[in-house]
């Protein structure tokens, strides 16, 4: 991880940079992604959104239209544009995406005989923090939430080689725990051949419903395999954010008061708050 400074909010270190990441589909992790963003921006940190997923929801979820998306993280990872040179900004200040569309479909193929095609996107990362630092400190990145496709493929493997943390989001239903362990040994090969600095920030429950007593027993479980990594705020289950998307907007920009706007307000308070304590340390 040469050439990054941890922390975030400082104007001469780097953004904190942070793969959303579980194999499962359908927990999550683009939902996350785009409300725990804009919730950071809304608090006044600058974010960026990395879209890494084929599917492109991230950047469909933040209002970018597929015709918009004139360069994506296709084209980051095959050296045919920077970060910046790719950022798009979204309907919520201070928040920004990088797009993405089905062209990552083909990026294994593309980079078959590269033999540094794991750490594309951690070369890119670095090389955006050094033109940044010939720019105006106010518009440096504090945050950079890379959202990840449902497997654990090459892109997973850039961005986990990339990032300094891993928020693993773990939704409220009977096979949340299958393949979880699959993820945490991974992330510890992860540490112990590409990126040392590597670490589960925290797990976040999603979808959770406190009526069915399926969701607090597998919260309870969850808790008992990850213990403290596992944050206190847990996103429900709520009509309000499954709708979102559709508007392409964040939850926090179509519903400020519904309870899944509050909780993902309460997540990144909880999120940053550790980050202090991190610093801390």
């Amino acid at each position: 991880m040469a050439g990054y400074v941890s922390g975030a909010g400082s104007a001469n270190a780097g953004p904190r940079v942070v793969a959303i990441a579980n194999q499962k589909g359908g927990v999550g992790k683009t939902t996350t992604a785009i409300n725990l963003g804009t919730a950071l921006a809304a608090v006044g940190e600058r974010v960026l959104v990395l879209d890494l997923d084929p599917q492109g929801n991230a950047s469909t979820g933040l209002g970018i239209d597929i015709e918009q998306r004139f360069k994506t993280s296709f084209d980051i990872l095959t050296g045919n544009a920077t970060i910046l040179e790719t950022v798009l900004k979204t309907a919520v200040p201070n928040l920004f995406v990088v797009p993405a569309n089905n062209d990552l479909v083909g990026i294994d193929s593309m980079l078959s005989n590269d033999q540094n095609k794991p750490f594309k996107l951690r070369d890119a990362i670095v090389a955006m923090i050094g033109q940044q630092r010939t720019r105006d400190p106010e518009t440096h990145f504090t945050y950079v939430l890379i959202d990840c496709p449902p497997s654990l493929n090459l892109l997973t493997l850039n961005a986990m080689s990339a990032a300094h943390a891993v928020i693993v989001p773990v939704q409220c239903e009977f096979f949340a725990l299958e393949g979880i362990s699959q993820l945490k040994d991974s992330i510890e090969q992860i540490r112990a051949t590409l990126n040392p600095r590597l670490e589960i920030q925290g797990v976040v429950l999603t979808m959770h419903d406190q009526r069915v007593s399926l969701s607090r027993e597998v919260a309870d479980n969850v808790r008992a395999f990850f213990g403290a990594k596992v944050y206190d705020t847990v996103i429900p289950r709520n009509t309000r954010i499954a709708e979102a998307p559709s508007h392409g907007k964040p939850i926090l920009l179509y519903d400020y008061d519904c309870a899944g706007s509050q909780a993902y307000m309460r997540l990144a308070t909880e999120i940053m708050e550790r980050e202090r304590r991190f610093k801390a340390a």
